[in-house]
């Protein structure tokens, strides 16, 4: 049975159709969310326990992770685990502290000064997925570049397992970043609680993370009028660009690795030819036969494609209708087809360059805009963190100078007291 349907060079009219994402009980969603934060903005703590109760089928007793159990975690979790994240931590730490901006100082005329100051966010809330897959990379992710920005106050939140418990190794990650406030609590009411505040969980000034549908739904919702938030960041998404000089099985590990993390995740390869095509699928299930997650792989691979676009480039111009979450170059010359790159949330180049890189400890985040948004959303990284404040400071001359272009802008959109407030200024003796 096909795993990935062929589309063989599609006309150009097909594409959108062809680029669509999974929308699957889009309006349900959005009601069942939007209920989860009415709850949690009028109830607080009590109605974090009712929801835990109800969608869970748990008690929670508390939220707050004790700072002993933090501590404790290192214990639980091999020696090759923790030196696997003290490298990952080493690379993100070191890629995130080269992107810290610098501040700008520039006379734009005689007279006027002008400054733009990065100051860091005060408080950020981050969301780091449980469930069956704890993704305790991605804590290094979000508060890494948090730290490096310099953040007042970092919380994260994140699902409980059926005990109660966090897993030892996002707790572990959590410690190793510095982040001291860990709260047992996971889906839309964890948005909630870090949108409106509860009385254990602080209210934050931007929320960060990526998650199901469901936590997502949440983020847009808040992120309307509530809190800020950090970027669209759905269910999981790959493309490979491929062409007669890549691997079917490279290609085929690719898609399988981002199709491993839900159903609901989507895998395309877009490549030039038909015996590419074959050659991918039949690796595709080969490898698949091997993967501990055959179930969530397959339900995904029912929303995967493979699409054949003879012509270099109309694949270029395929990936960019689609603004892919990740985009796998596997082929000949692949730093001059990045260059033609204009939609992408991160990009992996070359045969050697696996998404699982970028998803662990290259250096480059991980948290990144799916579903399209990569053609106005840039993945998380260290300005994420930071505000950018601007200054300016003029002399009485330098006002004198600039003082016929304000005022005649001002008067010509009918403001008159703001062309008062530089003519007044003008008008006043100058000092001794």
């Amino acid at each position: 049975m096909e795993t990935l349907k062929i589309y063989n060079n599609p006309a150009r009219a097909e594409w959108r159709a062809l680029t669509e994402r999974c929308t699957r009980r889009e309006e349900e969603i959005t009601e069942q969310v939007a209920a989860i934060l009415a709850e949690v903005r009028t109830g607080g703590d009590r109605a974090l326990r009712a929801i835990t109760q109800r969608i869970e089928g748990r008690t929670a007793d508390r939220f707050e992770v004790p700072a002993e159990m933090l501590r404790a975690a290192a214990d639980e979790l091999p020696a090759a685990l923790k030196e696997a994240l003290a490298t990952a931590k080493a690379n993100i730490e070191a890629f995130h502290r080269a992107q810290l901006p610098s501040e700008i100082r520039t006379e734009t005329m005689p007279g006027v000064r002008c400054l733009q100051r990065a100051v860091p966010i005060d408080r950020v809330g981050l969301y780091i997925p449980g469930g069956k897959a704890p993704l305790f990379s991605t804590v290094l992710m979000l508060a890494l570049p948090a730290r490096v920005a310099g953040c007042r106050e970092v919380i994260l939140c994140t699902p409980a397992r059926r005990d109660g418990s966090i897993a030892p190794e996002i707790l572990y990650a959590a410690a190793l970043c510095g982040v001291e406030r860990v709260f047992a609590v996971g889906g839309a009411q964890a948005i909630a609680a870090m949108a409106y505040g509860t009385e254990t969980i602080p209210r934050v000034d931007k929320i960060f993370g990526p998650g199901n549908r469901y936590v997502t739904k949440a983020k847009q919702l808040t992120g309307a009028n509530i809190v800020a938030v950090d970027l669209p960041a759905g269910p999981s998404e790959v493309l490979v660009l491929a062409d007669a000089t890549a691997s079917p099985a490279f290609a085929a590990a690719d898609l399988l690795s981002q199709a491993e993390h839900g159903g609901d995740s989507q895998a395309l390869l877009v490549c030039d030819s038909m015996e590419f095509a074959l050659a991918t699928q039949r690796a595709v299930e080969e490898q698949l036969r091997e993967r501990r997650r055959g179930a969530i792989i397959r339900e995904s691979l029912q929303q995967s494609r493979i699409i054949i676009l003879a012509d270099r480039a109309d694949r270029i111009a395929f990936s960019n209708a689609y603004a892919p979450e990740h985009l796998i170059l596997s082929m000949e010359d692949p730093w001059e087809a990045a260059a033609q790159i204009t939609a992408a949330g991160s990009v992996f180049i070359g045969p050697w360059s696996p998404e699982s890189a970028g998803d662990y400890a290259s250096g480059t985040n991980h948290t990144l805009p799916t579903g399209g948004w990569a053609r106005a959303y840039s993945g998380v990284n260290t300005d994420s963190f930071l505000r950018k404040i601007t200054f300016q400071e003029l002399t009485r001359e330098g006002l004198g100078q600039l003082a016929p272009t304000i005022e005649t802008m001002a008067l010509a959109e009918g403001l008159d007291a703001h062309a008062a407030a530089v003519s007044i200024r003008l008008k006043t003796p100058p000092t001794e």
